[in-house]
C-alpha cells in the first residue's frame, strides 16, 4: 500500500506527504490544487508531486468543474478528488440466524447488501460456506473483483482473541476453538479483522448512531445471553483476553435464575429456548397478558443488573441497548428507574439506532480503519495490502 501511495518514492517525507494531502481529499469533495496547499501547509510544488504520484497509483483523479460565467484570468484552476471507488471494504456479520453483508468503497459509502437467514444448527464448515456464498452473490451484484477488496470486517458471538480465534463461542455448533480469522483469509487477499458482534455493535453506533460524539459508552446486545461492548474515550476497549463485556456470564457469580426460568410464563423452564420462544413471550406481554408481563419483567430486571454491573465499572456517559431489546418501545423508562436505583450516576439511555444491521456496520468500520491505516501510514516504507 505504502508503494501505490507515494508512486514508489519509500522517502519518509514524501509518505509523510502524501499522507496530509490524502486526508485533505478524504471526504470525497473535489478541491483545487491552491486549496490543497492553504489545507496542508505544504508548498506548491510539493503538492504537485504528491498529487502526480497519488494519480499514478489510482487514489486521486484531477476532474474538471465547470467555470463560472465571465472573464477568466490566468491558468484555469486545476481541481483533484480522492477515488474512493479505487478498494472496497466488506462487512460481515456471522450470526446464530443469518449472515449480513454491506459492501463499501473506500469512503464507506455504502454500494451493496445482503441478508441471508441461516439454520442455528449449521456446523462450523456449513456455516463458513454460506458466508462465502453470500460474499461472492454481493460482489457479482455490484461488480466487484474479489483483488479489489482492501480490508474485511467480520463480527462473531463469543469470546475472539485479537489475531481471530472464537476462544468460546457455545452459541454456533463447532464455534469454540475455531480459528475463524486463518479460515475466512483463505478466501480473501487483504487483511481480514475479526471481533465480537456487541463490540463492532458499540463501534458502528458511535460511527453513526446513537452514540457519535460520545466518549465513554456502553452497546448492551440483548439476547438469550446478552453481551456488551464498551467505548473509553472513544477507544474500545476489549479486555486483556477479549472477555470485556460478557456479561452473560454474570449469573455464575450468584444470579442463578437462567433465561429460560426467567422467562418462563408456565412455571417450568421454557423449551426450546430461542428467540421465537422469546418472541412470543414478549408479543403475549404488549397484547396485556399478565403472567407473560411479570416474565418480561424478570428478565429485564436482571438484563438491568447485568447493565449495572458495567456501568458501576465503567461510568458511562450513555448505554445504547441493541438487540432483540430495542424492539421494545417501553423498555427505556424502566431501565433508567432501575440504573437510577443500582448506579452511583446513572447514564443516558438510547436505543439503538442502527437496528438489525449494527454489527456488520460495525464491522464495515473496523474495515475502513485498516484502510485508513494503510492509507495514512508514513512508518515503514514499502509493504502492501496483503
Amino acid at each position: 500500500m505504502a508503494d501505490r501511495l507515494t508512486g514508489g518514492d519509500s522517502s519518509l517525507l514524501r509518505r509523510i506527504n502524501a499522507a496530509v494531502t490524502l486526508r485533505s481529499l478524504r471526504d470525497g469533495q473535489a478541491v483545487t490544487l491552491t486549496q490543497l496547499v492553504g489545507e496542508t501547509g505544504l508548498s506548491r510544488p510539493t503538492v504537485e508531486g504528491v498529487i502526480e504520484g497519488l494519480v499514478e497509483a489510482g487514489l486521486v483523479a484531477e476532474v474538471e468543474q465547470v467555470q463560472e460565467t465571465g472573464r477568466q484570468r490566468g491558468r484555469p484552476a486545476r481541481w483533484f478528488r480522492f477515488r474512493a471507488e479505487a478498494g472496497h471494504t466488506l462487512g460481515i456479520e456471522i450470526g446464530v440466524h443469518v449472515i449480513r453483508i454491506v459492501l463499501a468503497d473506500l469512503t464507506g459509502r455504502q454500494l451493496e447488501s445482503c441478508t441471508r437467514p441461516v439454520d442455528e444448527t449449521l456446523e462450523a464448515e456449513e456455516r463458513l460456506g454460506a458466508v462465502r456464498t453470500a460474499v461472492a452473490d454481493v460482489l457479482r451484484k455490484a461488480g466487484i473483483s474479489r483483488d479489489n477488496l482492501w480490508a474485511v470486517g467480520v463480527g462473531t458471538p463469543g469470546i475472539v482473541d485479537r489475531d481471530g480465534t472464537v476462544r468460546l463461542g457455545t452459541a454456533m455448533p463447532g464455534w469454540t476453538g475455531l480459528d475463524l480469522g486463518a479460515r475466512l483469509r483463505r478466501s480473501f487477499r487483504c487483511p481480514v479483522l475479526i471481533e465480537n458482534d456487541a463490540n463492532l455493535a458499540a463501534i458502528a453506533e458511535h460511527w453513526q448512531g446513537a452514540a457519535v460524539g460520545m466518549g465513554d459508552v456502553v452497546f448492551v446486545l440483548a439476547g438469550l445471553s446478552p453481551g456488551a461492548g464498551s467505548l473509553i474515550n472513544g477507544r474500545l476497549h476489549r479486555g486483556f483476553g477479549g472477555a470485556a463485556g460478557e456479561i452473560g456470564a454474570l449469573h455464575l457469580l450468584g444470579q442463578q435464575a437462567s433465561p429460560e426460568r426467567l422467562l418462563s410464563t408456565t412455571g417450568k423452564p421454557l423449551d426450546p429456548l430461542d428467540e421465537a420462544a422469546v418472541a412470543r413471550v414478549l408479543t403475549l406481554a404488549r397484547e396485556g397478558d399478565e403472567v407473560a408481563r411479570v416474565a418480561m419483567d424478570r428478565f429485564l430486571r436482571r438484563l438491568v443488573h447485568d447493565i449495572a454491573a458495567l456501568v458501576l465499572a465503567i461510568d458511562p456517559q450513555l448505554v445504547v441497548v441493541g438487540g432483540w431489546a430495542a424492539g421494545l418501545d417501553d423498555i427505556l423508562d424502566p431501565m433508567r428507574d432501575q440504573l437510577a436505583r443500582y448506579c452511583l450516576r446513572a447514564p443516558e439511555v438510547a436505543l439503538s439506532t442502527l437496528g438489525e444491521d449494527v454489527v456488520a456496520l460495525g464491522a464495515l468500520r473496523v474495515a475502513l480503519d485498516q484502510v485508513e491505516e494503510q492509507l495514512f501510514a508514513v512508518d515503514q516504507p514499502g509493504g502492501s495490502r496483503g
